[in-house]
């Protein structure tokens, strides 16, 4: 039975390789495809439903129902059974069409006189095109074989639309790959840039689904995955003296890597007539479909394996390697499902933009992004499935907008609003070298956030006073082992050396919640953000601390050292840190080594609990810097990951700003230095309200000193302080209206 099916579906495939090599347009190879199809598996109907648009299917070619219908026949996504396989990506058999659950009677079709219904969809690695449909008059479910026959027919179909086989008159057949599309995505780092597509693994595309010799092909995918079983083998020994974790992944990788069943599935698909290159290609649009929809997180997180295997052994069949000889364009913006930071900085400030399908507003890669001002939009999905290196492509990552291939109208609003920027920077430049004092007379601290060497020019020429925050993590995060003590060293006395004498605040490691280093094993826990992560870490696995503590009393050598803890939640974990920089101190002076001229111990207060330590820590701590994101997201209890609360609470909230006055009375009784830090820090409107409150210490990105220094200079902080306690005084939930328009008539 088996080998039958086989044969039928070589000789159909077979038809349908004939009838694409025939110069015909698009319409016309659709109704062979439908008529060929049609007798083949003995149906009376077949149909192709093609996408038109995002929500809208279009019946575009059909074997038995009403010829008049084509192009005249559409549905909503979800609407009708062909509505439903392409909504949930599923196939639909049933022996009574009019029954099932979700049938929609289109009397235009003709329909109505066949019981029998099989829709399978068509999709290409997850991205949906249309659905394949065979109906028969007789009452009864299409067999296993003849599922699979259709689905062969519709993985070729989904080929051979992404190689514009079936262009012609219509949306709905349209080239792929040519219309101006728009993604909206979420902000992972503000700014706007204009440049073309650099893909970070460009697609393999297959141009020969349809095999001549079924042999040949099971020889050609022997060969590939022989090479690719060697390959990973070598990975793993490579790892062997790494992370239990990593070793444990790389195990499962493995397994699937020599699984007899992808193998047996690959093969089978090749004796029915498919080439290797389709018969891989069909495994993984499965695997993407099937395993996509389970809500087992485990089982979702091994997709990727899979999806990166898959491609490995596309990339050996085809000889398309990951490096395709296109050459990276002077405007690239980068494109990828995700990357990881090291990847991102081999790249470094040569991409003009990024967008990512995945990652977060705290992911590795946002983290690289914001230490080298790239804007960066995450969330975009589809778009490395629809984008095509060379293509022009424009990134608003203030508003988390993707723009590929715009129109002339978009174009043109998004080339005013990058001219407006410059424009804007181009008047800052004079400002510099002034200090950021109000017309009151106070004057604030202006300080950069770092994290990378290639921030440390931005000192100069952003007009900041010193580094208020130096990310010590990204060096962890950037590479695969842990860095020796020796290179922490190394890298610590270049900031130094870089900051020629302003003054550098390091922040110590901190790691967890969405910021895992690649060779320490994840703790899969509920909530990360609040779990155990930073000092939390730092302490329990003090080995690590010990070392960069070391590091920093070394490479700071007779200058001054500014150390900071970061996610302190109460005294005794400040203390506990503060000890371990003793005992640093106490071994580096056994060892002869000369240490730092002065040392300020401070810590991020990013839990509403530190706000109310015994006073004892007020008085023992050197200085004290709010970390916005983190606090904001804790004292609203709004997850700042989740874009359905993330957004409903203001950061100019009169309750966070009450709580932010107390830390500051806090902070003066005691006579703490306070500073603010964060993304918040780095906007106008919210900075100056944050000076108006006694917090004259802001640290920010670069690119954010200027338009702060701008506004700061034109405005009396004291009036501004009045504008908020009246607005506090009658009720307002948020100053930020009254604000505005106070800073709109005043400055």
């Amino acid at each position: 039975m088996v080998q039958t099916s086989e044969s039928e579906s070589r000789k159909l495939l077979g038809a349908l390789r004939d009838a694409m090599a025939e110069d015909s347009a698009g319409q016309a190879r659709l109704d062979k495809i439908v008529q060929l199809t049609a007798g083949s598996m003995r149906s009376q109907v077949c149909s192709i439903y093609l996408f038109r648009d995002n929500e809208t299917l279009e019946l575009c070619a059909t074997e038995g129902l009403n010829a008049a219908a084509v192009h005249q026949t559409r549905m909503r996504i979800g609407e009708g059974l062909v509505g439903r396989v392409a909504r949930f990506n599923r196939i639909i058999n049933t022996a009574d069409a009019p029954s099932a659950k979700g049938f929609r009677f289109m009397p235009e079709t003709g329909e109505e006189i066949y019981s029998s219904f099989l829709g399978v969809p068509i999709q290409r690695l997850g991205d949906s095109l249309g659905v394949l449909v065979v109906q028969s008059k007789e009452a009864r479910e299409f067999s296993a074989d003849e599922i699979y026959a259709l689905e062969v027919v519709a993985m070729v179909l989904a080929e051979m639309t992404e190689l514009g086989a079936f262009v012609g008159d219509g949306d709905a057949l349209s080239a792929r790959h040519q219309k101006p599309v728009t993604f909206q995505g979420r902000s992972g780092q503000e700014g706007v840039a204009e440049g073309v597509v650099y893909l970070h693994e460009p697609r393999v595309v297959v141009t020969n689904p349809i095999a001549d010799d079924p042999e040949v092909e099971q020889n050609r995918l022997e060969d590939a995955l022989d090479r690719l079983r060697v390959s990973v083998d070598q990975m793993l020994a490579d790892a062997r003296s790494g992370d239990a974790e990593q070793l444990e992944v790389l195990e499962a990788y493995r397994l699937f890597a020599h699984s007899k069943g992808w193998r047996r599935r690959m093969e089978e698909d090749i004796q029915r007539g498919l080439s290797a290159e389709a018969a891989v290609e069909k495994e993984q649009s499965t695997a993407r479909s099937r395993i996509g929809q389970s809500k087992d997180a485990y089982l979702r997180e091994r997709l990727h394996d899979l999806d990166d295997l898959s491609n490995r052994l596309l990339r050996l069949l085809t000889g398309q390697g990951s490096d395709t000889g296109a050459e990276v364009p002077h405007n690239p913006i980068l494109v990828a499902r995700n990357i990881g930071p090291g990847e991102l900085l081999d790249y470094g400030r040569n991409l003009r933009g990024i967008v990512l399908e995945e990652g977060s507003v705290g992911s590795h890669a946002a983290i690289v992004a914001r230490a080298l001002a790239i804007p960066l939009v995450i969330h975009a999905k589809g778009i490395v499935t629809e984008a095509l290196n060379g293509d022009l492509i424009m990134v608003d990552g203030d508003q988390g907008t993707v723009h590929l291939r715009p129109d002339e109208g978009v174009q043109k609003a998004v080339q005013d609003k990058i001219a407006m920027m410059r424009q804007a920077a181009d008047r800052y430049v004079e400002l510099r070298d002034k200090p950021a004092q109000a017309k009151c007379g106070t004057v604030v601290e202006l300080l950069m956030n770092a994290g990378l060497m290639a921030n440390l020019p931005s000192l100069a020429s952003s007009g900041a006073e010193g580094v208020g925050l130096f990310r010590t993590e990204l060096q962890f995060l950037s590479q695969n082992k842990m860095p020796k003590r020796g290179e922490l060293v190394a890298q610590y006395t270049r900031v130094m050396d870089a900051a020629e004498g302003l003054k550098v605040v390091f922040r110590t490691l901190d790691i967890g919640s969405d910021k895992v280093l690649p060779y320490m094993a994840p703790q899969d826990e509920p909530n990360p953000a609040m779990g155990w992560r930073a000092i939390r870490v730092g302490l329990d696995k003090p080995g690590i601390l010990r070392m960069q503590l070391q590091a920093l009393l070394r490479a700071t050598a007779g200058q001054e050292l500014s150390v900071m803890f970061p996610f302190v939640a109460q005294y005794d974990e400040f203390h506990g840190a503060k000890a371990e920089l003793e005992r640093a101190k106490a071994r580096e002076a056994k060892l002869g080594h000369t240490p730092p001229r002065n040392i300020r111990v401070g810590a991020m207060l990013e839990t509403p609990s530190l706000a109310f330590a015994p006073n004892q820590f007020f008085k023992e701590v050197d200085f004290l810097s709010i970390g916005g994101n983190d606090l904001k997201q804790f004292f609203f209890a709004a997850d700042r990951e989740n874009e359905r609360v993330r957004k409903r609470y203001d950061t100019l909230n009169t309750s966070f700003l009450n709580f932010l006055e107390q830390i500051v009375e806090r902070a003066r009784t005691s006579n703490t230095q306070l500073s603010f830090c964060g993304e918040d820090a780095g906007r106008p409107l919210e900075a100056a309200c944050f000076a108006a409150l006694g917090i004259h210490t802001l640290s920010m990105r670069p690119a954010s000193i200027a338009p702060v220094k701008h506004l700061i200079r034109r405005i009396d902080l004291k009036k501004l302080k009045l504008v908020i306690d009246n607005a506090r005084n009658e009720g307002h939930q948020s100053v930020r209206g009254p604000v505005l328009e106070w800073v709109r008539l005043n400055s």
